[in-house]
């Protein structure tokens, strides 16, 4: 996969964007590449481009507002265009898989990343200095709702996410390493 990063992320309340790189040729999902740190890493914003370079820097630990949030890097292939995509989660480590919300900051509708990993299930990893490959599963009830109350034990703007999204329902992602 020629890595060409473009992602939308809400943490906290603040929403990071960020479009960089050149786009794969053919518009066909290439495979990963070996080492999926080597990806660009410029940003639209200096915002957005300190946080990946924060990530990247200090062993994926971030500063700034989040300091004390873990954070990874997603990566996926676009399910319409086929074309890579980055984007950094907050994450809860449940024993050996690691879960992300598709909250999308509340909003009426799913992140694009979610229909990405859906169309696409094998995504890439940055989490601290590691990287690897894993399955995206959506989890169903009930380990939705109970991964869901744990995250938003951890990290309280999740509940928020909730309420603000109405009747829609978030999904969790469970990411599953892979051989």
């Amino acid at each position: 996969m020629t890595l060409r990063t473009v992602f939308q992320v809400s943490v906290c309340g603040l929403v990071l964007a960020c479009n960089t790189g050149p786009r794969a040729e053919g518009g066909a999902a290439e495979k990963h590449v070996g080492n999926l740190r080597d990806s660009p890493a410029s940003a639209t914003t200096p915002f957005n481009a300190k946080v990946i370079e924060e990530f990247r820097a200090n062993a994926g630990k971030p500063g700034g507002a989040f300091a004390n949030s873990q954070l990874l890097l997603l990566h996926t292939t676009g399910a319409k265009s086929r074309q890579p995509r980055l984007t950094p989660l907050v994450y809860l480590a449940e024993g050996d898989r690691l879960v992300v919300i598709a909250s999308n900051g509340g909003a009426a509708k799913h992140p694009a990343w979610y229909h990405n990993l859906v169309a696409n299930p094998k995504v890439g990893v940055e989490v601290g200095i590691e990287q690897f490959y894993a399955q995206a599963t959506v989890a169903e009830e009930p380990e939705r709702t109970t991964l869901y109350a744990k995250m938003a034990a951890k990290s309280p703007t999740f509940a928020a996410y909730q309420q603000k999204a109405g009747p829609r329902v978030i999904p969790v992602i469970i990411l599953t390493r892979t051989p």
